[in-house]
């Protein structure tokens, strides 16, 4: 007779796929093993609530694991905490043919979001948002001092005006000199 796959530590899965995964738990239970200080209740039911909590054991094999560190919290007299019982998410009660039925976790109920008054208030804020920068763009373009929209014509105009300058000085001292040398 052949050795049968479904078979972890003398327990008999229905599928393969649910004795791999008492495999894999066997794995993480010999990693804490390995890891875990049992000298000190506080680790111990630090792992264990995290174990419950999420989920991580989900086939008898890991259920025992918990069992045992349970009655490990339990031989501390000195803990204060309740020790929360092992959950077991799944269902036994059932026939042939019977629909099974899960209980699924609760989840928050999700709030529902007003989205009508999200969008009005968003168009309202855009629109204000457009309006402020048009008013920016206007400021920027009616302004005297130089800035990235009219740098190039303030500089144009401010070169044209030290040419004139210049042109006008030149005009004055040409005029000086030649009146300088008419008197001569």
């Amino acid at each position: 007779m052949g050795e049968n796959k479904n078979i972890v530590r003398g327990y008999c899965f229905g599928t393969a796929e649910d004795a791999e995964m008492a495999r894999q738990e066997m794995k993480k239970i010999e990693y804490l093993e390995q890891h875990m200080d049992y000298g000190k209740a506080e680790n111990i039911l630090l792992v264990y609530r995290k174990a419950i909590e999420n989920r991580i054991f989900q086939t008898p094999i890991g259920w025992e694991y918990l069992r045992s560190l349970q009655r490990k919290l339990s031989e501390f007299g000195d803990l204060q905490e309740e020790i929360p019982p092992v959950g077991i998410y799944t269902v036994f009660a059932h026939r042939i043919g019977d629909e099974i039925r899960v209980p699924a976790p609760r989840l928050p109920e999700k709030k529902k979001h007003d989205y009508k008054g999200r969008f009005i208030t968003s168009l309202i804020l855009n629109f204000i948002l457009a309006i402020v920068v048009g008013a920016m763009f206007a400021i920027a373009l009616t302004s005297a001092q130089p800035n990235i929209l009219n740098y190039e014509r303030a500089l144009i105009n401010k070169y044209a005006a030290w040419e004139q300058e210049l042109t006008e000085r030149e005009n004055r001292i040409r005029e000086q000199e030649r009146q300088e040398t008419a008197e001569k």
